[in-house]
């Protein structure tokens, strides 16, 4: 494993460095293809020589684990690429309804082969011996038929299913995500299509304590629902409008109440405000 181990942690430390890249782009997701395609080919060329020569625990680790985790990206990246090309061009009910299908069929391959989804998940190994080496395929086991058509030096009866297992893992993650996104522009839409106002991008200019000058004076006018809603309520619909993080208006409330002078500071600013610009409208 010694000239093994430098090839993964290097593919591992480039994976690092571009997990906050978007994979919704083509260009980063066949980069992210050619490097794993790129790290296992390399892995397979030095498999083929002298210094390569392991017993089976070693054989066993590099084909249910080390392999599988960059095979098994492989497989996610190329799954994620035709999703992006195949995703429909549709309204986002649409393309929920086509992710939902695509965790569909997810979970019917988990099924097919859930005897062994389950020994990799629970870290078995009474069954390594067969699983994971090389040339000891026994047909009365289940076996991946795609093994037969595999380099027989670079691949055992199940170390493709492995990767299928950590491919399984990884668009579960991102299929949810999906779903989770477009489930959630969906709320927006129709919260946008109930109250358009909400989406008119209006933006409070004044400060925050301005802000809660302004509602706690409505309130002790009965201006709104005559006095009878709450001061929570009026700071959830003015945060919202205004896209406003009000958190402690009480405290708030409690300095504009111990202000030395000018308690109304921002009401009086507003009254002459309001009467310059009539004594303007009415000179022209």
């Amino acid at each position: 494993m010694l000239h093994i181990t430098p090839i993964v942690e290097q593919y591992k430390n480039q994976l690092e460095q571009n997990k906050n890249q978007n994979l919704q782009d083509i260009n980063v997701l066949t980069q992210e293809l050619e490097l794993s395609i790129n790290t296992l080919n390399q892995l397979r060329v030095l498999l083929r020589t002298k210094e390569c020569l392991f017993n089976q625990e070693a054989e066993i680790y590099f084909f249910k684990v080390i392999k599988p985790f960059v095979n098994g990206r492989i497989k996610y990246f190329s799954k994620i690429r035709q999703f992006i090309f195949e995703r429909p061009n549709a309204g986002i009910k649409k393309q929920a309804k086509y992710v939902c299908l695509l965790i569909d069929e997810l979970e019917k391959q988990k099924i097919r082969n859930l005897e062994f989804f389950h020994y990799i998940k629970h870290n078995s190994s009474s069954l390594d011996h067969i699983y994971f080496v090389r040339g000891d395929c026994k047909l009365n086991f289940p076996v991946d038929t795609s093994h037969y058509f595999s380099d027989p030096e670079f691949s055992t009866s199940h170390d493709n299913l492995a990767a299928q297992v950590v491919c399984y893992d990884l668009l579960s993650v991102y299929y949810q995500k999906e779903l989770h996104a477009l489930t959630n522009q969906n709320i927006n839409m129709k919260r946008e299509e109930h109250n358009p106002l909400m989406s008119c991008d209006l933006s409070w200019t004044a400060s925050k304590t301005d802000l809660v000058e302004l509602m706690y004076a409505l309130h002790s006018a009965g201006s709104i629902r005559n006095g009878q809603v709450e001061i929570s309520k009026m700071v959830e619909v003015c945060a919202e409008l205004f896209d406003l993080n009000l958190n402690n208006v009480y405290k708030t409330y409690a300095e504009i109440k111990n202000r030395e002078k000018d308690t109304t500071k921002f009401l009086d600013q507003l009254k002459m405000s309001l009467e310059k610009r009539i004594d303007l409208d009415n000179a022209k």
